[in-house]
């Protein structure tokens, strides 16, 4: 990380809070693209983030790094992985936003940090401290909870944070850096994605064209809807401290919770604030003990993964 100035610290700031609350909000566009299904959205999702991300190389003069990172099969097969998980985490999302499922959304984000100290744990050898282990069990507890209280077992959530995790974990592994590496992902299923959207198109239940002029429009902005926030967030790490940017990543799935509960009033029962309230404890835990080993110089977390949230 770059010395830190007054000015760009600042500055850091207000780019990673936009980062944060526009990931988590962005449930809001999501249902405007309810007349397409969510594979669509999916597929367009990917066709014009790599769109962007083209011009967004260009103008950085970033590709050098992709090139590197072509060179180099490992790398690919990773990014290949990667981007399968982060498929699989995008179309979960857009699925239970538009099926009412928002608050179960949320639940999944606030899970995915434990996640991830968990895989540390599991597949990178990472030592897991009691504490840690202490606030993974407690949300497990909650989950549990929810699941025997609800009468349905909370998929989404754990399909988003596994799935977020497995990415995070391949992400980790491939070492490329945020946006040439999200390109990557991006551009290898393009063609699968362009493949679903003839099909479509031949079957005629496109919802993508001239006879759609206005919705197409909002189709398109997939793309800086998933890119531009991405670009605030590498201008935030640059400049903010790592905890700074651990602590502002809950920013997102408290806005889509408040969304859920007080935008769309969706159903939230007993069972959802005994699970919640078991996960904000978890979070509370783990962040003052990650707060304690961060001034004692002990240890630091890794938060990169958080960069393709939404």
């Amino acid at each position: 990380m770059s010395e830190r100035d007054p000015s760009h610290e600042k500055s850091g700031l207000i780019a990673g809070i936009a980062a944060f609350v526009t990931w988590g909000l962005v449930p809001i566009y999501w249902k405007l693209l309810q007349r397409a299904s969510p594979a669509e959205i999916l597929a367009h999702r990917f066709v014009w983030t790599a769109l962007f991300l083209i011009l967004l190389l260009s103008w950085q003069r970033r590709w050098p790094e992709v090139l590197d990172t072509i060179r180099s099969r490992r790398k690919i097969l990773f990014c290949l992985t990667s981007g399968s998980a982060i498929a699989i985490n995008w179309f979960v999302f857009i699925w239970a936003v538009n099926s009412g499922r928002i608050i179960e959304t949320s639940l999944g984000y606030f899970m995915t940090p434990l996640v991830n100290v968990l895989f540390g744990a599991l597949f990178l050898r990472e030592r897991l401290t009691r504490v840690q282990l202490a606030a993974i069990l407690l949300a497990a507890a909650g989950v549990l909870y929810l699941t025997l209280d609800y009468d349905r077992f909370p998929f989404i959530a754990l399909t988003l944070c596994f799935s977020f995790g497995v990415y995070g974990l391949f992400r980790k592994q491939s070492g490329t850096a945020a946006i040439p590496g999200l390109f990557l992902e991006t551009i290898l299923l393009v063609p699968f994605a362009i493949a679903y959207l003839f099909l479509l198109n031949q079957r005629g239940t496109l919802a993508f064209g001239p006879s759609h002029f206005r919705f197409s429009l909002l189709l398109m902005s997939a793309g800086i809807v998933t890119g531009l926030p991405l670009v605030w967030f590498g201008y935030a790490a640059r400049h903010l401290r790592l905890t700074t940017v651990g602590f502002l990543q809950y920013l997102a799935p408290t806005s889509t919770f408040i969304l859920g509960v007080f935008v769309y009033h969706e159903r939230f029962t007993r069972g959802h604030l005994i699970a919640f309230s078991c996960i904000w404890l978890a979070l509370a835990v783990f962040s003052i003990e990650l707060l304690q080993r961060w001034r004692a110089g002990r240890g630091r977390v890794d938060h990169s993964a958080v960069v393709a949230e939404a």
